[in-house]
């Protein structure tokens, strides 16, 4: 009887010979009684089971005897038999072993994840992107191999069959194969007068190879026959020709600032035409590269603790863990506690190098620190005496040689000291009516400017001569911008900063608040001031767009004049004293606080950040104590751990 009827490859198979079949159980049974009973096309050769192995299904499982036969997957081809029983092509028996394939479950359950298989999940738009980023990146790995298999299995492709074959005339220098590809690929383009660029680019490339190898008519040639048809970027062709001057190829390379002939300057041309193909043709170069530099990069971002510089390459993350930097590693700790003074402490500022600490105080001295660049430790190095009405603010001369000294409202003097020697080099005062409460530098280091609550704006050198003067405002905290070297910020008795200008005089209004500035400081680059606003707390303003940015929340801030200050690496956060005996410490984007510091007993009235060293803060109390913040002094083994790249904190 004749029982199936397969197509496999063309081929019809066909049990016949009184070939015996029963049907138990809805399973297809099938008797091979020595004759041959099935055909089968595979590659061409022919599988034939033959030796009078017998099958018998009982129970609706289907088994299969092979006497010394190979049975192959066979692409998928369906087999149907009698009673309903489906069965699938599967690999399931070699050299002779008997498998029974359905454990034990009615024939028609079986083999439909099989069934699934075999036709071809389709990949969405971004299983082909990921596919095409991973045979990129294999690509340039050299595992050309591996490439071809995933993009055959995975049916996409890496790029266009066009891009392809202008990728190779390029990196081979056949660069005239390489413009006529440009026809091809003109149609692929969401924009078509690009292609005079990138024959511009090309044919630049043809231009200065022909000049190292010394075909100076050829090279000419293109110029002029080539180039300056194209009636672009005419400039660039001025200068290219500028270049048939060159004496020999070294020359040439200096002067074109070119790599030479070769794969290096013909890898940065096609990283160049590429930007002018769509990525559906050609991928940019080392893109997956790119999108796991941004995302390492955004959860440094993201990461309220981070506060170290790390290398920007991928080799100094793990890409196998999120990025995570542990609060112990946060200047949150007190590493040090200074008692040397013996009254208020109303300042601290740590030199622009990192390397030392001033401290004003009520007693009437500034106690110059020195800070031990490996341990962290500070150690008294000298200090300043006779400020009667005791030291309210401090300020570094942009070398740290110098360290002028105000006092407070009822102060007319101010101390300019020479640090290495620990010398009063001048000690100003214009008039005893005066109030000198506040000071900034000029980033010449030659000049400062000076004012207090009582009407007095001057510019002075060194010697404390007056340089200029400027009438009837009422200063509160002083900041000589870095930019310009020209605009001075001062805040003043009207809730404002504004900005004056020595040279022509002018002055213009910047920051307008509904409450008194106490005092305020500005980041490196100039962008940013930090306001303590009295009554209010911590503002943050864009000194460029004028705009209030930032309300920092938990601080206490009363009509008490108290500083604070940018820092850790890229100045990313903000620290503040505050009336309730602790410091806040608040990453840049965010409002409410990432640390509270306890341990002042009264006001913390001022806090800085040493500029070079990111895990060291300062602070200045009420309480005669200057604290010394780190980070945590041991960190266990576990916590080093799950660290991750954070280890190599500066501190």
């Amino acid at each position: 009887a004749q029982t199936t009827g397969l197509r496999l490859g063309g081929a019809q198979t066909t049990g016949l010979g009184g070939a015996q079949t029963t049907g138990l159980g809805g399973a297809q049974t099938t008797g091979l009684g020595g004759a041959q009973t099935t055909r089968l096309r595979l590659d061409g050769a022919q599988t034939t089971g033959l030796g009078g192995a017998q099958t018998t299904g009982l129970g609706g499982a289907q088994t299969t005897g092979l006497g010394g036969a190979q049975t192959t997957e066979l692409g998928g081809a369906q087999t149907t038999g009698l009673g309903g029983a489906q069965t699938t092509g599967l690999n399931t028996s070699n050299n002779g072993n008997s498998v029974n394939n359905n454990n034990g479950l009615p024939a028609e359950t079986n083999n439909t994840s099989d069934v699934n298989m075999k036709k071809k999940k389709r990949l969405s738009q971004s299983e082909e992107d990921v596919i095409r980023l991973i045979g990129q990146h294999l690509h340039d790995l050299g595992l050309n191999q591996t490439v071809d298999l995933l993009m055959q299995e995975s049916g996409c492709s890496l790029e266009h069959p066009s891009a392809t074959k202008f990728r190779n005339h390029v990196m081979e220098g056949e660069l005239d194969k390489a413009e006529n590809d440009l026809n091809e690929l003109k149609a692929l383009m969401h924009s078509p007068s690009a292609i005079v660029r990138m024959k511009f680019l090309l044919l630049q490339q043809k231009y200065l190879e022909y000049l190292e190898d010394a075909k100076v008519l050829e090279a000419l040639q293109v110029l002029r026959a080539e180039l300056t048809p194209l009636k672009y970027n005419t400039e660039r062709i001025h200068v290219l020709s500028g270049y048939l001057m060159c004496s020999h190829a070294e020359d040439l390379r200096a002067k074109a600032d070119w790599e030479g002939k070769g794969s290096i300057s013909r890898t940065k041309l096609l990283d160049k035409l590429q930007t002018y193909l769509p990525p559906s043709v050609m991928l940019p170069p080392r893109r997956l590269q790119t999108l796991l530099r941004q995302a390492v990069e955004l959860q440094r971002e993201r990461c309220l603790y981070h506060n170290t510089k790390l290398d920007s390459g991928l080799d100094s993350v793990s890409l196998l863990l999120d990025h995570a930097c542990s609060r112990k590693q946060f200047p949150c700790y007190t590493q040090q506690i200074l008692t040397e003074h013996c009254n208020e402490v109303w300042f601290c500022k740590f030199s622009n190098d990192g390397t030392k600490l001033a401290t004003g105080s009520k007693d009437t001295t500034v106690i110059v620190w020195d800070v031990d660049t490996e341990s962290h430790q500070l150690k008294l190095m000298r200090t300043l005496e006779g400020h009667a009405y005791g030291v309210s603010y401090l300020a570094w001369s942009p070398d740290d040689s110098y360290l002028i000294a105000c006092g407070p409202d009822d102060c007319s003097e101010l101390w300019l000291w020479n640090i290495k020697t620990g010398d009063l080099r001048t000690k100003m005062s214009q008039s005893h009516e005066d109030s000198l409460t506040s000071v900034a530098w000029n980033p010449d280091g030659k000049r400062f400017v000076t004012g207090g609550q009582r009407g007095q704006f001057y510019q002075c050198d060194l010697d404390g001569n007056l340089l200029d003067s400027w009438e009837g405002v009422r200063v509160q905290c002083l900041w000589c911008l870095g930019g310009d070297a020209r605009t001075v910020l001062a805040s003043d008795t009207h809730q404002r900063i504004r900005g004056y200008n020595f040279e022509d005089l002018t002055d213009r209004n910047i920051v307008q608040e509904d409450h008194p500035i106490m005092s305020f400081t500005v980041s490196r680059d100039g962008r940013l001031a930090l306001l303590n606003v009295a009554t209010q707390g911590v503002h943050l303003w864009d000194l460029q767009d004028r705009e209030l940015v930032r309300k920092y929340q938990g601080v206490t801030q009363g009509f008490y004049t108290i500083h604070s200050c940018f820092g850790g690496h890229n100045e990313d956060f903000i620290a503040s004293g505050s009336e309730d005996h602790k410091v806040y410490i608040w990453h840049k984007r965010s409002e409410l606080p990432i640390a509270e510091l306890t341990g002042h007993t009264r006001t913390v009235n001022c806090v800085s950040w040493n500029p070079v060293v990111s895990g060291l803060l300062a602070s200045a109390s009420d309480d005669g104590t200057v604290r010394i913040w780190g980070p945590a002094p041991f960190l266990d083994i576990q916590d080093a751990e799950g660290l991750n790249d954070c280890c190599s904190m500066d501190s």
